[in-house]
């Protein structure tokens, strides 16, 4: 079961990523988008946070976003260590082609399945990614 979870994520990510691609976007960066999208204008934190992505990769994402003029970062105005992350007019239009990406990531991915092995897919993985959650590692078992 293993090795199928590792093709399948290795299948997903790769089709998603030339996807991504064809968009001039990086993996991750669409995520950080759509939360934009959702609610433009937070800080980085706020954004690493909400896409589970270490600070480095956020970081470096965010500084080729802003090179490829989707977004702009500029100190809070309550404490200037802190950095406000806008989209632009370039990024704000990204909303429909990464909604159009997705989509047709979902409908490549089901191709094969009926819509019941699809249900029953998702809750599968779900249950996975559940047990796996709140089971400690090996290491922390021990201490």
């Amino acid at each position: 079961m293993s090795y199928a979870i590792f093709q399948l994520a290795r299948a997903h990510r790769a089709y998603a990523a030339a996807l991504l691609r064809a968009m001039d976007l990086h993996p991750g960066q669409e995520l950080l988008l759509m939360q934009l999208f959702d609610r433009d204008g937070q800080t980085q934190s706020e954004l690493l946070e909400s896409v589970g992505l270490d600070h480095s990769t956020v970081s470096k994402s965010l500084r080729r976003m802003q090179d490829a003029g989707l977004l702009v970062r500029e100190p809070a105005a309550h404490d200037r260590r802190v950095m406000v992350v806008h989209l632009t007019d370039k990024g704000r239009s990204m909303r429909e082609p990464i909604a159009a990406l997705w989509q047709a990531l979902e409908e490549t991915s089901v191709r094969n399945l009926s819509e019941q092995q699809a249900e029953s897919f998702v809750d599968t993985a779900y249950a996975i990614a559940e047990a796996l959650a709140s089971r400690a590692l090996p290491q922390e078992e021990s201490e």
